[in-house]
């Protein structure tokens, strides 16, 4: 697959909730990626809630030659504008994720969803039974292939006792690297690993190493955030999200950027 994919979470409205500004810009952003080479596009239920889906079902629905990976496990009760996990409430009980499932499946006209991920494990919910009806869905010919999401270590050896785990969605970027240990263990056990906010979703220093290189070569500071990470581990596969046709160009060229080992350090230490 392209190295890079695509994250719909900010094909919505303000808060990650109700519909975008610019819906026609939104399927834009959506045909433009696919011409760039994306064959991953990410999503779940809860961007929207269902926004996101309907938006990605109605643009690339019918193009079989794009992987759509979705969500199920979190809810939405408000938009999340300061709230946080608060806008986010997880339900892991198996009917919901059923549920969930085939309603993904309508949403995004598919017959089979490529990639389907427990956003969050509920702790009110036995994990087995949610990783059992990951199970099961991918039996019935629901789900091609099962992935977890801001998981731990032992998280993940627990759910592949029970189903075959093929990626993993923690946050993960150069400002946050505590799911390095992570990372380690999937790029040992042939795991994608798709961190989620790989940008800092915007908050990344415009100063220091990171800049400084960004400068020299003619390119924003996110790409070559971008391009650190897909230079950190070949199971990396980030998924930057935006709503703008010309921020997706720009997160795209760091595919085409080879750090020399020296810049590496360098991005390296100025972040710690």
């Amino acid at each position: 697959m392209h190295r890079l994919g695509f994250g719909s979470m900010r094909l919505t409205g303000r808060g990650i909730w109700g519909p975008p500004e610019d819906p026609a810009e939104c399927r834009t952003v959506l045909r433009r990626a696919v011409e760039l080479g994306v064959d991953l596009i990410d999503t779940a239920d809860s961007y929207g809630p269902y926004v996101a889906e309907e938006l990605i079902g109605d643009t690339l629905g019918d193009r079989d030659d794009v992987v759509i990976a979705t969500k199920a496990g979190l809810t939405r009760v408000a938009p999340d504008i300061g709230l946080g996990p608060a806008a986010w409430p997880p339900v892991g009980r198996p009917e919901y994720l059923r549920q969930e499932c085939e309603m993904s499946l309508r949403r995004l006209r598919r017959d089979v969803i490529d990639l389907w991920q427990l956003h969050r494990i509920d702790p009110n919910v036995p994990a087995e039974d949610q990783f059992g009806v990951l199970r099961d869905m991918q039996s019935e010919g629901k789900v091609r292939f099962v992935g977890l999401s801001q998981v731990s270590v032992p998280q993940i050896e627990a759910a592949r006792k029970i189903v075959q785990i093929v990626s993993v969605q923690n946050r993960y970027h150069l400002g946050d690297r505590a799911s390095e240990e992570v990372l380690r263990y999937c790029e040992a056990h042939d795991i994608a690993f798709l961190p989620w906010a790989p940008l800092a979703q915007g908050r990344l220093s415009a100063e220091g190493p990171l800049a400084t290189i960004a400068q020299e070569r003619g390119e924003a500071v996110g790409t070559i955030a971008l391009a650190w990470l897909l230079a950190h581990s070949e199971n990396l596969l980030p998924i930057p999200g935006t709503s703008r046709v010309a921020h997706l160009e720009q997160n795209m060229r760091a595919a085409n950027i080879e750090l020399t080992p020296v810049e590496m350090a360098a991005i390296e230490e100025g972040i710690q």
